[in-house]
């Protein structure tokens, strides 16, 4: 495993911002870590990365123990943090070339950072001091410094903050790459974007991991993670369709009805019985799982 998380806690006073938690992230992964504000992302990724001590539990990378030996697993790691500190008053080669050194980079440095600032699309800005750049520039300069070192793992917090929607494709794409070849976790609050990019997804709530799985299976196995939608050539009484077996909620909406139910197929056969024997024209029968939004806020509330 190329991330090994093994019943991380840390406690803030009265509060478990990390609640013993476990998770492993394979090779070449690329992993979304969701949760609400406050639920305790930033502050595992920070443990994971060595920038915050555990009060008990162990991350490793690479098989090295994060507390143990923090220098030898930060060399594995690329950290983009949320708040992304950067110096303002270097150029933008200057920075990575001090990024580089802090790396102890010693051969091909000069070619390393070519590489990289073509990588994250720096080229246009790359003679521009840093503060003279937009947010979404300031972004990039930081993808570019966790990068620069060719990392094997990739923990990046927040990466699409402030950049606008060309960009935000840019960097997912980018994202997607660089999966290819390194193990990525990272967290974010638009869902579609962990949606189009990951293959797994940890949501953390609370301080405690409450889901950990495949997008398909989280939709799948989650309670009412189906929407069967009906609409009848005439409005009938929505108790019908309440009574029938597997339907746990309807709702009227522009002359449909929105079904939740766990198994639409069941569901669609009893509403075209019920059509048979009721007499009642079906227009339209549909179902759709529920997107990560919704299984997100299931999670979560």
């Amino acid at each position: 495993m190329s991330v090994s998380v093994s019943n991380l806690t840390k406690i803030y006073g009265r509060q478990r911002a990390v609640d013993d938690i476990s998770f492993a992230l394979g090779n070449k992964e690329i992993v979304g870590f969701l949760g609400p504000n406050g639920a305790g992302k930033s502050t595992t990724m920070k443990i994971i990365t060595g920038y915050l001590a555990a009060d008990s539990g162990n991350a490793e990378v690479n098989g090295i123990t994060v507390n143990i030996h923090p220098i030898e697993a930060k060399k594995q790691i690329g950290y983009l943090p949320e708040g992304n500190p950067l110096y303002y008053e270097m150029y933008v080669r200057e920075y990575l070339q001090f990024i580089a050194g802090i790396h102890q980079l010693k051969n091909g440095v000069s070619t390393r950072i070519e590489e990289v600032i073509d990588l994250t699309g720096l080229r246009i800005e790359s003679n521009k001091k840093i503060g003279q750049l937009s947010k979404g520039y300031k972004q990039r300069v930081g993808l570019g410094a966790a990068l620069i070192h060719d990392p094997k793992v990739l923990i990046l917090d927040e990466p699409t903050t402030g950049l606008d929607p060309n960009q935000i494709i840019e960097i997912r794409q980018l994202i997607k790459d660089l999966g290819k070849n390194k193990t990525v976790l990272f967290s974010s609050h638009i869902l579609q974007e962990v949606e189009s990019i990951c293959d797994r997804i940890i949501i953390i709530n609370k301080g405690k991991i409450v889901a950990d799985d495949t997008l398909t299976n989280l939709q799948s196995s989650n309670k009412n993670a189906h929407v069967v939608i009906v609409q009848f050539a005439r409005k009938i009484n929505i108790h019908l369709l309440k009574n029938l077996a597997g339907v746990e909620q309807v709702e009227e909406k522009e002359n449909q009805y929105h079904i939740q139910t766990a198994d639409p197929d069941k569901v669609k056969k009893l509403l075209l019985e019920l059509s048979l024997a009721s007499n009642l024209d079906i227009l339209s029968l549909q179902s759709k799982s529920k997107s990560l939004e919704e299984v997100f806020r299931n999670l979560t509330v």
